[in-house]
Parts: structure tokens; C-alpha cells; sequence
């Protein structure tokens, strides 16, 4: 988008940004701001210490108009703003932004000011969203990958790690697609601002941030519906049967595209992938590429990172990455989707922080599906009901103790069914065989890469 287009967003603004974040978005979205607005604010709670890479990156350059502000949340921060843009998954009820609203500060989210500024600039840019507890980050991936495959011009974002949004409006071009993951808080932006993708896509429905929601199921799926509760006519809604089945029961069963799930040819394994599949191919219908192309293009797709990701084998022994399943459904799935491809009971990696989830068929898949169980310690991990026999706090010590119980055409697959709250990502896995060396930099931990002696 050419600037002269969206510089009326931003010139001359005084901005603050809540949450300089640790994984890249902040950060990015930040940097775009003082390229283009007069001053910013960009305040945390966490000490410089904690966001020691995203203050290195974003002091490479000395913005006279940047103020950071660590370690608090001052209520004199989201006073005489233009507008407040706020990192997700913060309570409703933060004061900060009860405070901005009492001021008539408005207060927004990337992903959705990127959107509203693309409908009130752009008339021929295609907005294809993404929700879903479970398989919104392999269906959006999905979908980026079959469209650009196709020949199109797709930009992606949302909830992509290390992707922030508003860097995106420098970008997109009429005739362009951009391809959104959007989680329950990202959503709640679209809803303040009564905006909605042109093809809203809901993979699945299931208990999932019932701590946030402090276990109200209703307001979590009142977020999740915000993907599509306003859209247009001319606008698309699909969804899986399970997350059809759902909306039907709310009322918004109607006029619901929902793709015939069958196997499918790919890499990808398990039968939440065949819905995946499904999903990605109604919306490359729903957008006119034809089934032959979505099926050039689905022969050189590749599990994301982190989301039942195969890192091959070590000795023999098969290692899978599903470090973004962090609900019992998801670890379910993946001990499933597993077997089914390699006939063995994996060897599980699984534990982390409570989220207020029912954890019973959890505890019955992990005791009848698995050859081993390896835990990392945590308040959730504490409430699973089985034998503990290895607990650990590091992620490294698990992988560890996970080798040495594997024999060759065993499976290994770390799904940690539970919250990490970013901790996981700061275990280092000690690589301690030989042929060890770069199996594991995908992972997305510090790596710590040592050959035994």
C-alpha cells in the first residue's frame, strides 16, 4: 500500500503500545509506528532483563521519538493519546485500558487496524481469517502456501510468531490476499470495530483459556465468533463439521460451507489434518483456484513449526514437534495421528502450567496410547492422574531421558497439552549424541548443540 494511503492513520499521532512482547510482533509493530507516527510510548510490566532481545533490537536504532517504558504500566501513559495499540490476551478489565477508554482514547489491535485500514483504502484486497481451537495455525499456513502455489500475491499475519501486522500495510497492493491467524484475543479487536474477513474460517471449537474466560465457555466462543458475527453479504463463513456442529447450536448453522473431509495425499498425519486439509481447499474453492492447482500445491506443503512438525529420526528413533498443542484435545490428536502413521505407541514429552481444563481423557489416552511418558514439571502437570516416574524442569532433561527409553522405530513426540507461558521456549535441549547436531534447531527453544565425546 502506498503510504499517501494510510499516513492519515498515524502522522503526527502520539501513540502508546502496550507490550513490547517476546516474540517479535511488538517490536515490529512498534518500529513501524515511529517510522510513521510523531511520538510513542511503548510501555511493559516485564524488566529489561526478561525482554532483554526486544530491547537489544529495538535500540538499533536511536528513535528520539521513542519512550520505553519497563518494569510498570503507568495510568499516565494512556492519557492525551490518539490511540493506544494494545498486545492481546490482557483482561478487559486491565486498568490501563479502562483507563484510556474512560479518557476516549481508542484502543486497538494490529491485526484489526490493519484490516479496517485495508477496507476503508483498498477495494480489491481479499482478507481470508483463521480461528479455531485447534488447527488454525496448519489450515492458515495451508491456505498462504495453496494461494501462493497458485501464482497469487499473499501476505500473512495474525498470530504468527516473530510476523507483526502493521508493517503489512507497506505491502499489500490491490488485487493482493492476506491471510490471517486469529486467535480469541486478536478477534476481540475485530469485534470492537465491528470488522470481519471476507472468508472467515472456524476449524474447531473445544475447551481451551477457560482461566482467562475464568471458565465461561460462552464468552470464549463469543470471541471465536467475532470472526464472522459481522460480515457482509457476499461474505463467506466454513467451518469443520465439529465447529459446524457448534454453531448450529448457537443458532449459526446456516448458510455454513462445510467441506467434505476425506484422507488426504500430503505429508501431514493425523485425521485433524484431513479436516485442515478440507478447510483449506473450501477456501481456495470459495476463491476460485481450481482443484488441481490446491492439489499442486498441497504435494509440496510441510507441517509448520511446532505443529506435529517430524524432525527425523535420531538412531532410528522419530522425533515429532507438536510444542503448540497445549490442549488435551491436541495431544490426543497427536498420540493418534502418530500410531496411525507409524504403528508404535509413542514416547510422550507432556506437561507445563494448569489452564483449568478437564484432563481425563488425557490421562486415559496417555495410559492406554503410549510406551512412555516423560513430564515437565508444572502446576498442571501436577493434577495429571497417573504414575510419575520421570519428572523434569528442564525440556532438555526430557528429551534426554526420552532417548535413552527409545529403541529404533520409536516415536518421540513432545505435546505438551498444557500452558508454557513462553518458558518452554527457554530450555535448552542438550543434544548429546554425535549425529545429534542441528536435529533440533526447529524447535524454536535455545538450542545448546554438544557431541559426545
Amino acid at each position: 500500500m502506498k503510504k499517501e494511503l494510510y499516513e492519515n492513520y498515524f502522522d503526527g499521532k502520539n501513540v502508546t503500545v502496550l507490550g513490547l512482547g517476546l516474540l517479535g510482533r511488538g517490536v515490529g509493530d512498534t518500529e513501524f509506528l515511529l517510522e510513521n507516527v510523531r511520538e510513542v510510548i511503548c510501555t511493559d510490566t516485564r524488566s529489561e532483563e526478561i525482554l532483554e532481545e526486544s530491547v537489544k533490537e529495538i535500540k538499533k536504532n536511536e528513535w528520539a521519538n521513542l519512550h520505553l517504558i519497563l518494569g510498570e504500566n503507568r495510568l499516565e501513559d494512556f492519557e492525551k493519546r490518539d490511540f493506544i495499540l494494545t498486545c492481546t490476551g490482557l483482561p478487559r478489565d486491565y486498568a490501563p485500558l479502562v483507563h484510556a477508554i474512560k479518557e476516549g482514547i481508542p484502543v486497538y489491535m494490529s491485526a484489526a487496524l490493519v484490516v479496517k485500514i485495508l477496507y476503508e483504502k483498498m477495494n480489491d484486497v481479499k482478507v481470508i481469517g483463521v480461528t479455531g481451537t485447534r488447527g488454525k495455525s496448519t489450515t492458515t499456513y495451508l491456505v498462504h502456501h495453496l494461494l501462493t502455489s497458485a501464482g497469487k500475491r499473499v501476505h500473512l499475519g495474525g498470530n504468527i510468531r516473530g510476523v507483526a501486522n502493521l508493517p503489512l500495510l507497506k505491502d499489500i497492493e490491490e488485487g493482493d490476499y492476506v491471510v490471517l491467524e486469529l486467535d480469541s484475543w486478536q478477534l476481540q479487536g475485530f469485534k470492537d470495530l465491528s470488522i470481519c474477513p471476507h472468508i472467515a474460517v472456524f476449524t474447531s471449537f473445544l475447551d481451551d483459556h477457560l482461566n482467562y474466560y475464568k471458565g465461561d465457555r460462552e464468552a470464549y466462543f463469543n470471541d471465536k465468533a467475532a470472526i464472522f458475527i459481522n460480515q457482509k453479504m457476499g461474505d463467506v463463513i466454513i467451518a469443520s463439521p465439529q465447529a459446524h456442529a457448534e454453531l448450529s447450536k448457537r443458532g449459526y448453522g446456516d448458510d455454513v460451507l462445510v467441506p467434505t473431509v476425506s484422507a488426504n495425499s500430503s505429508s501431514l498425519i493425523g485425521t485433524h489434518n484431513e479436516v485442515n486439509v478440507a478447510l483449506a481447499f473450501e477456501v481456495m474453492k470459495a476463491l476460485g483456484i481450481t482443484s488441481s492447482d490446491a492439489h499442486k500445491g498441497l504435494e509440496t506443503f510441510v507441517a509448520p513449526e511446532g505443529r506435529l512438525q517430524n524432525l527425523g529420526d535420531i538412531n532410528g528413533t522419530i522425533i515429532y514437534n507438536d510444542n503448540n498443542a497445549t490442549t488435551p484435545d491436541a495431544v490426543i490428536a497427536g498420540i493418534h495421528g502418530v500410531t496411525k502413521a507409524h504403528a508404535v505407541k509413542p514416547i510422550v514429552i507432556c506437561g507445563g502450567t494448569d489452564k483449568g481444563l478437564d484432563l481425563s481423557d488425557l490421562e486415559r489416552t496417555l495410559y492406554e496410547g503410549t510406551k512412555e511418558i516423560i513430564y515437565i514439571s508444572g502446576t498442571g502437570t501436577e493434577k495429571i492422574n497417573l504414575e510419575k516416574k520421570f519428572v523434569y524442569e528442564k525440556l532438555g532433561d526430557c528429551f534426554k531421558k526420552a532417548l535413552e527409553e527409545s529403541d529404533t522405530g520409536d516415536v518421540i513426540l513432545f505435546a505438551p497439552g498444557l500452558a508454557s507461558f513462553s518458558s518452554f521456549k527457554l530450555y535448552p535441549v542438550a543434544l548429546l549424541r554425535g549425529n545429534l547436531v542441528g536435529k533440533f534447531e526447529n524447535l524454536g527453544f535455545q538450542v545448546l548443540l554438544a557431541k559426545q565425546s
